[in-house]
């Protein structure tokens, strides 16, 4: 028997072993999309407790807990920080199966030396020894992120937003990694909201251009797209609960545009139409500035309406959308290379069923001027896992090319969640190792090393072209 979560955790093989120490631990991080605030990067927060770094906004645990008979009085609610990190000792107790149980003591051993097993009776010893820990200096926000070996951020970002932070930490000499935005429209995208129409005036009031029709809502997003690339940005990122295609003239999109401003409902097809078109739109100015446009396709948000009303978004109550994407997705990303204006895109698919559609799909829109300019996505969000992960990578080893793969993000909220990447390497490095023991693929460690470090780091840094502030050099 294998002792838990020892130094080759999740290396079957010896090959995986070598491939891992030897090649992929030493490589340092690039978190190209994640949900962290650069304020609290710039302000290099720090945690007056346990409960303040690990649980506050994660959803991913707050769900566990909920699973788990938690009342929401421990999750979200008054209660204490001891006794909400109790709760959620006694939930990881219950989580054999579930990747959380992994990450929490990948977390606890990476930070903070504890390989005590957390659970209800050992939960007063290590909320003792990790809060005394965080009276250090090294637990603040940035120390998190030296330690992690960061180099790169992309957070995600509102088009309204001043960016204010983001401007700060480029002027910070003091400060190696970069961090720079995300363009998330998602605001303007959903234009079926009743809070929509305000939306989209403070746009215009932002932008300095009066909004009344579909032209004027493309011209201040141009100047919004204009003041983000200033600031450094050059990645774009869209949620798409569905992928939908109509077209529709100028003429009708403004239409549906002042029809909607006036407070009028849209049809099925008109909203089809302003979500494909304005896409269509975006895309070609992601093009034209040379970012990276990033799909994440089917999750299906705030499922749960009395959570929702009393809490909030993102509070754990989204899951899988199933809707048929192939046509669609098709027809959009065509829309774009005909006219060759798609940008560089990543196609990521909360439904397992999309794998091979996706992994296919970004195979029709290949150029030779970028190797896997549409990339296949890392497992996301419920994916995330071993199984998922697995699932993801030999798909796209299958109809694609996994070596080209720009790898692992956090999508997270959390300054600890760097460890999975770490995860991520490991599950890499245990699938090749087993091809290569199996006879599959030569035995060939320079070979088998230099894709596991550009998978792990080289890809997505040639990927997304990125001047970082300081170059970490990649072992050879």
């Amino acid at each position: 028997m294998k002792p838990f979560m020892n130094n080759d955790f999740l290396l079957q093989t010896e090959t995986a072993k070598r491939l891992f120490h030897d090649y992929a631990s030493k490589m340092p991080i690039y978190d190209y999309h994640c949900h962290l605030d650069p304020r609290e990067i710039y302000e290099n927060r720090t945690y007056k407790d346990m409960t303040e770094l690990w649980l506050e906004g994660d959803h991913y645990k707050w769900r566990a807990m909920r699973a788990n008979g938690v009342d929401e009085y421990y999750i979200t609610g008054e209660a204490s920080g001891y006794e909400k990190f109790e709760k959620w000792a006694e939930t990881v107790e219950k989580l054999i199966g579930n990747p959380l149980y992994h990450w929490t003591h990948m977390e606890l051993r990476q930070y903070f030396n504890v390989e005590t097993i957390l659970k209800r009776t050992t939960a007063k010893d290590i909320w003792d020894i990790c809060n005394e820990k965080l009276k250090e200096q090294n637990f603040s926000a940035r120390a998190l992120i030296k330690h992690s070996n960061v180099t790169f951020i992309g957070t995600t970002d509102d088009p309204m937003d001043d960016l204010h932070y983001h401007k700060l930490l480029q002027e910070d000499r003091g400060f190696s990694t970069t961090v720079l935005p995300s363009f998330r429209p998602d605001k303007v995208m959903s234009i079926q909201h009743e809070s929509w129409r305000d939306y989209v005036r403070d746009l215009g009031d932002v932008a300095g251009i009066r909004i009344t029709n579909f032209t004027e809502l493309i011209d201040a997003l141009e100047n919004r797209l204009d003041y983000f690339q200033n600031i450094g940005c050059k990645l774009a990122d869209h949620s798409l609960e569905t992928v939908v295609f109509e077209n529709a003239t100028l003429q009708e999109l403004d239409a549906i545009v002042e029809k909607r401003l006036h407070g009028e409902a849209l049809s099925l097809k008109e909203i089809y139409q302003f979500l494909a078109q304005l896409l269509v739109r975006l895309g070609k100015s992601y093009s034209r500035r040379k970012w990276v446009m990033q799909y994440h396709i089917g999750a299906l948000r705030n499922a749960n309406s009395h959570l929702f009303y009393n809490i909030g978004s993102n509070v754990g109550c989204d899951s899988m959308k199933d809707d048929s994407i192939a046509i669609p997705l098709c027809q959009l990303l065509d829309e774009l290379d005909k006219v060759q204006q798609l940008p560089k895109t990543v196609l990521y698919g909360l439904n397992p069923k999309d794998n091979e559609l996706l992994a296919t799909i970004a195979g029709n829109f290949q150029r030779g001027e970028t190797p896997s300019k549409v990339q296949f996505g890392s497992a996301w969000w419920f994916n995330d896992h071993i199984d998922g992960m697995v699932a993801q990578m030999k798909t796209l080893g299958n109809v694609g090319v996994l070596s080209r793969f720009i790898g692992m993000l956090t999508d997270s909220r959390s300054f600890l969640s760097y460890s999975r990447h770490e995860y991520f390497r490991r599950i890499l490095c245990n699938i090749l190792g087993e091809w290569v023991e199996n006879g599959e693929y030569p035995y060939d460690l320079e070979w088998l090393g230099q894709i596991v470090q550009d998978i792990s780091y080289n890809n997505a840094s040639e990927y997304f072209e990125i001047k970082l502030k300081e170059a970490i050099i990649s072992p050879s």
